[in-house]
């Protein structure tokens, strides 16, 4: 706390904060330059992040996209049995004939679990009267065999009760327990179907699974699995479930069919769907584009500088808000890593692969300048590619000539553009870095270290400024008082 302009009448502490006022106007603009570095440091990061999105959707949609295997499969009688493609590249077709569908095995306990009024399921074991600790289960596997080993599982009769059993049982084991209060008795039904090669599905043994009456085998405590069987394109044979593959599509046996009629299927490129994915992709190509151009392209204000704290005191929000839109704008402006990955992609899109084109499949580069090379889609010639070949159309994108004699000829567009926008990624973070990384790992971060470390002496700097303005002035206050207090003393005298 400073009191001042005691001798002199003067506003000394205006004086020195309108004096430092001048002083401090380098260090505003260290501190605008550090505010627009951050900025741009926002925007390089937001453009590596929408970079990433773009490689890891080409990947995934155009790449390694399952969507150009998509076929449609038609059944004659969809009743009987349901066909999908889930693997299988090519087209298929042929006929079936359902003679058997698969069963689970089962086994029923033989020992009645009788409540009285003031029990139920949730009574432990050993006021039912039941003891025992322990029960091994056997059960069939997807492939139709029984496991060496039982899966074997502990209880404790003072604290588990029917309910906790059967819970247990569904839980760790192959089988579906459930407990029936009008026998009383507890059924078991193995989770898959089909029969076992050793003659039992369900094999049940411990202390436990005896006093319970479900120890024993399915082959003669209930009833044994059944393989479905049927004829597949003349072929009569068998499997352990009715859902099953071949060659790449999974077929699901609903019912029996009628002797001697048989049900004919056959595939077909799912168009729609491929159709879908590649617009898609297209959409996704241009809007990161049209984003991109618009950063290299938008207009640098020079005129418009970061606000300091100072300055924004002196504004409204609504103005401060309208000066920082200006003063963000062209952080970005004629980057060199961007214009130069734009162009790449561009001249990329220009090629062809295998002799065939974005033109041949119906994606043309967009006439008008501002578009800046948008792709246009037309639908019908799309579809019509899709319909005819759809490998081709994948090929085209995704093709890897890693294999070939010379892998850098006949690279999939989308592989491509991967490249470009991978490789533009890596410069971009070097010179921005990601998040999480340390300042003096990227270029920006090292330039913004260098910055807060030239405030810091600045700051120190207009501190030992004013503390001397301040001497100063306090000692031009002692030397006034002081010829005051001597001319009173004079007049004081010559007065007398």
């Amino acid at each position: 706390m400073r009191i001042s302009g005691l001798a002199t009448g003067m506003d000394t502490e205006q004086i020195i904060k309108d004096m430092m006022t001048a002083n401090r106007i380098p260090l505003d603009k260290i501190t605008q330059k550090k505010q627009y570095l951050e900025w741009q440091l926002a925007d390089y990061r937001a453009v590596n992040r929408n970079l990433f999105d773009f490689s890891q959707s080409t990947l995934s949609n155009m790449i390694l996209s399952t969507n150009f295997t998509a076929k449609t499969v038609s059944v004659s009688s969809p009743d009987h049995v349901a066909i999908k493609n889930l693997t299988s590249t090519s087209d298929f077709s042929g006929t079936i004939e359902i003679h058997r569908l698969a069963k689970n095995a089962t086994l029923q306990g033989t020992e009645e679990i009788k409540f009285t009024a003031d029990q139920s399921e949730k009574t432990t074991l050993d006021k039912l009267g039941i003891s025992g600790t322990e029960i091994k289960i056997y059960a069939i596997d997807k492939e139709g065999k029984m496991p060496s080993e039982p899966v074997t599982i502990k209880f404790d009769p003072t604290k588990d009760t029917i309910k906790s059993v059967v819970e247990e049982i569904n839980k760790k084991t192959g089988v579906n327990a459930f407990y029936d209060s009008f026998t009383g008795k507890i059924g078991l039904t193995a989770k898959n179907s089909g029969k076992s090669d050793s003659g039992n599905e369900i094999v049940v043994e411990g202390d436990l699974a005896t006093s319970l009456g479900i120890s024993g085998e399915s082959s003669s405590k209930g009833t044994a699995g059944v393989n479905s069987e049927f004829t597949f394109n003349g072929l009569r044979t068998e499997r352990s479930s009715n859902t099953f593959q071949v060659n790449g599509f999974e077929v699901n046996l609903k019912q029996v069919t009628e002797p001697g009629k048989t049900i004919s299927f056959n595939s077909a490129p799912d168009t729609e769907k491929i159709f879908e994915s590649v617009v898609k992709y297209v959409d996704e190509y241009n809007k990161l584009i049209e984003d991109l151009n618009k950063q290299i392209r938008e207009p640098k204000y020079r005129d418009f500088q970061p606000l300091s704290a100072e300055q924004k005191k002196d504004m409204k929000e609504k103005e401060i808000e309208l000066w920082e839109e200006k003063a963000k704008s062209g952080t970005l402006r004629n980057d060199a890593e961007i214009t130069s990955m734009l162009t790449k992609m561009r001249t990329a899109l220009m090629g062809s692969v295998n002799g065939t084109s974005l033109k041949d499949i119906g994606i043309t580069t967009s006439s008008a300048y501002l578009d800046n090379g948008k792709l246009v889609i037309n639908e019908e010639e799309l579809k019509k590619a899709i319909a005819e070949d759809p490998n081709k159309v994948h090929e085209l994108f995704a093709r890897d000539a890693s294999k070939d004699a010379d892998p850098t000829k006949n690279i999939g567009l989308a592989r491509q553009l991967r490249t470009a926008v991978d490789e533009a990624q890596k410069s971009i973070a070097k010179r921005a870095g990601k998040v999480g990384d340390v300042n003096d790992t990227f270029t920006l971060g090292k330039n913004l270290d260098a910055m807060n470390k030239q405030i810091e002496r600045f700051e120190e700097r207009l501190r030992m400024t004013e503390n001397r303005l301040w001497k100063q002035f306090t000692a031009m206050e002692t030397a006034i008082q002081r010829a005051n207090a001597q001319s009173a003393s004079l007049m004081s005298a010559l007065g007398q």
